[in-house]
């Protein structure tokens, strides 16, 4: 019997550790081919070993996400070798630092939206056709409750503003290939997990109380199936639920 995502090109951004690895794992097991995307060129090959011991396979882009021609450059790529793309999942971020907006250097504010921000929305204008070519094309952000909670953290601005653009970027897109194409585009957001960016951010948190990444993972990939039929909305795996974005009270 054939796996559920067997035949299925799936990319991952930020794929060498935490969430990104985890999901990045999580797909091969269910059959799908990883293109796994990180900086770190030692952990993507360490990746690539533990997703053929699963009998999958994988193409490994070491890229730093701040290189948008790379990006560019990368929807030609995958488009020469499978013409298509099926799943994406941008899961790639920074925190960058937990401060007053007043007292944030402006290039670590650009570098952080620069990760954060911009290079999805240069991944959504580079891979769109790739998905739109899916019979069954899926995207899914990883977002955060720092940019959508009702009452912000104070400090957390620069983090904040990313996530909260995101979810936005999101959104519209999905409104764009709603009645257009196949594709369906969801935000998860993980909540706390046990993660090096939870680490920085909550120094003082002991870490084994938090969920961890593997936990987290089938759930982002039951969004990435061709049964997935929800799209525009925000998954909270604290809650284990679909929401819809609320308009501001």
């Amino acid at each position: 019997m054939s796996l559920p995502l067997h035949n299925r090109i799936a990319l991952v951004t930020g794929a060498s550790r935490g969430i990104g690895r985890a999901v990045a794992l999580e797909l091969a097991r269910q059959g799908a081919h990883v293109i796994a995307l990180a900086r770190t060129q030692g952990a993507l090959e360490e990746l690539d070993d533990e997703i053929r011991a699963l009998g999958s396979e994988t193409t490994l882009v070491p890229c730093d996400l701040k290189d948008f021609e790379a990006l560019d450059r990368l929807g030609g790529a995958i488009f020469e070798r499978w013409k298509k793309l099926d799943i994406f999942v941008g899961n790639a971020g920074q925190l960058g630092v937990v401060s007053p907006l007043s007292h944030i250097d402006p290039s670590e504010w650009e570098t952080v939206h620069a990760v954060n921000v911009t290079a999805n929305f240069r991944l959504i204008r580079s891979l769109d056709p790739l998905l739109r070519a899916s019979d069954a094309g899926r995207v899914v952000f990883i977002s955060s409750g720092a940019g959508n909670k009702a009452q912000l953290d104070p400090y957390k601005g620069l983090y904040a503003s990313t996530k909260a653009t995101l979810d936005a970027l999101a959104r519209v897109y999905a409104a764009e290939t709603r009645t257009t194409s196949a594709v369906k585009v969801m935000s998860a957001n993980p909540g706390p997990l046990r993660t090096k960016m939870r680490a920085k951010l909550m120094p003082g948190e002991d870490p084994m109380t938090l969920r961890t990444p593997e936990e987290f993972a089938p759930k982002v990939v039951a969004m990435c199936t061709s049964e997935w039929s929800e799209t525009g909305k925000l998954y909270d795996f604290t809650s284990d639920k679909i929401k819809s974005f609320q308009a501001p009270v």
